[in-house]
């Protein structure tokens, strides 16, 4: 017998009518109709207790697994591992569920694609590509220009620059330009004099020993290189907790529909009890005072029934954020789209090395913490840095063009300038301080890095562990659900025979009710755990458009 079946025998006559038909689910209205919307009349989904076998046995025949996101209900020793729907797919083409059944993978295809949050998650992989392209800008060709005119006083000067400077990925950087001196210059600044023609320059600095394997231009560089790869596990954090929002969701919803229907079967039974009583009262076989409890045990269920319907609204339109139209929209989901809890599965003994291991590679916490302590190690290799001498060579070529400014044409020939440029930190006290800062930092990392493993540990243990306990706890409240139902139906019966009263039928049902609910409450513990286990292991991600540093 199917699990909803099995919540079902709590609330209904083993024995009754063989005509009586489910009661219709009520219509979940769409957003913009929630208060005005019509009671629909599709049927239920759910079989009644005579048509419960032919329904497991065409199930069995057709071969039409209505489970099939959670592995085989056959298969109860394992659970398979779920596998998120893919963001270039339709969520509508989840398989193994019946096309007008809403399954999880299709909500969980609905985040990938279409959720707002997420959305926005993303778009922080245009911030940080953004800022990594800011930090490229200081290895933009730069045009430099200056006029220097003297127009009065006794030596009147005109000088004219242009250049270009490229800075280089290997530190230095290699310039070329044009100037032209004209005027009466001063003795003493006769280089600032040129031929008529100008004079062209072009050259490089190297350096020798700081900024030659990291410099600021390159540490900005690398810091924001390593920010854009930061921003992927920062997503799929988000994804994992949207996704794990999304089950949460689903299953109240699930949990929400199958309460419903054990309410809506519990009521049916007072009702048709009602037309009973009321023949055995006009026959005188009855008091009228049973009619009128009856009466009010159908006024009572009808209002639990009503409760019902509402928390199943609520948790539909709650689950529509989660379940988007292609275009976006919240899409609330009908009540005929509502499946049965799939049967539940146990993990292999042997699995937690596997999960642990996986979890340790897959959670996001630790690849930004390894991002992290790598931007440190730039940090400190950026202050290291300081600690060298600053060597720089520097060459440079020059060559006057035009007729000569003096009878010696001085400015004629080919010019080569080779210069050595040091600069020596004496105390380093700003260096030293700035490292012993980053070692301080790097020391934090490692220790939170080292905490951080320890707690996803603890995540997939904890979820392994509730995973386990709701799952005996479905299976007990099973054997619940079974003795209730024993029971009232022996009750009802004593009842029918004369040898029982309204009271002890209405206890039992209520107890069979009460056991039924308990294991529609086991059954969302459980699925919500599978939520919490998939969380733990990170199994949801999105496709990465980073490049590396």
């Amino acid at each position: 017998m199917n699990r909803l079946g099995m919540l079902i025998l709590a609330a209904t006559v083993a024995g009754c009518s063989a005509s009586r038909h489910a009661s219709s689910l009520p219509q979940i209205p769409s957003v913009g109709e929630v208060e005005s919307a019509a009671r629909g009349n599709a049927p239920s989904t759910q079989p009644d207790l005579v048509s419960t076998a032919r329904y497991e046995e065409g199930r069995s025949e057709s071969g039409t697994d209505l489970d099939a996101d959670h592995g085989n209900v056959a298969d109860r020793e394992s659970i398979p591992a779920p596998s998120p729907q893919p963001p270039n797919s339709s969520p509508e083409a989840s398989g193994g569920q019946a096309a007008d059944e809403l399954s999880l993978e299709r909500v969980i295809g609905s985040v990938y694609q279409t959720y707002p949050l997420l959305e926005a998650a993303v778009f922080s992989r245009v911030i940080a590509e953004g800022e990594q392209l800011a930090a490229s800008g200081e290895f933009d060709l730069k045009l430099k220009a200056a006029s220097e005119n003297g127009p009065t006083g006794f030596y009147r000067t005109y000088r004219q620059t242009v250049g270009l400077v490229q800075p280089t990925y290997r530190g230095g950087e290699v310039f070329a330009g044009y100037r032209i001196g004209r005027g009466d210059f001063e003795p003493w600044y006769k280089e600032r004099e040129t031929n008529e023609g100008g004079e062209f320059k072009a050259g490089m600095a190297i350096p020798l020993a700081r900024d030659r394997d990291i410099d600021p231009r390159r540490a900005e560089l690398w810091r924001a290189a390593y920010g854009r790869q930061i921003v992927e596990p920062e997503i799929q954090a988000e994804l994992i907790g949207f996704v794990q929002e999304a089950s949460y969701a689903y299953w109240e919803w699930v949990a929400a529909g199958a309460r419903y229907r054990i309410a809506d079967q519990l009521l049916e039974l007072a009702t048709e009890r009602t037309e009973r009583i009321r023949r055995q009262v006009e026959e005188g076989f009855l008091d009228p005072p049973e009619l009128t409890d009856n009466l009010r045990l159908v006024a009572e269920r009808r209002a639990k029934r009503a409760d019902a319907e509402r928390k199943l609204r609520q948790t539909a339109i709650k689950l529509s954020l989660y379940n988007r139209d292609p275009e976006g929209n919240p899409s609330i989901p009908e009540p005929e789209r509502l499946p049965e809890f799939p049967d539940p599965g146990l993990l292999p003994a042997d699995d937690m090395p596997r999960a642990i291991q996986s979890a340790l590679q897959q959670r996001p916490e630790i690849a930004v913490l390894n991002l992290i302590q790598r931007r440190l190690d730039v940090d400190y290799a950026e202050f290291r840095n300081e600690f060298r001498p600053s060597i720089d060579a520097v060459v440079a070529g020059s060559q006057d063009v035009g007729e000569p400014t003096s009878p010696k044409n001085d400015k004629g020939q080919f010019e080569l300038d080779a210069s050595v440029f040091v600069d020596i930190p004496i105390q380093r006290r700003k260096s030293r301080g700035k490292m012993q800062a980053i070692e301080g930092k790097i020391a934090q990392v490692a220790a939170k890095r080292r905490l951080t493993e320890d707690k996803i540990v603890a995540d997939v243990q904890a979820a392994e562990a509730a995973l386990r306990s709701a799952f005996e706890q479905v299976r007990e409240a099973e054997k619940a659900v079974t003795y209730a139902e024993d029971l009232a139906r022996r009750e009802r019966r004593s009842f029918d025979l004369g040898v029982s009263d309204l009271l002890k039928v209405t206890l039992r049902e209520q107890y069979a009710f009460e056991s039924a609910e308990k294991t529609v409450e086991a059954l969302l513990l459980y699925f919500q755990a599978r939520a919490d286990y998939r969380a733990a292991i990170a199994e949801d991600r999105l496709p990465s458009s980073s490049a590396n540093p």
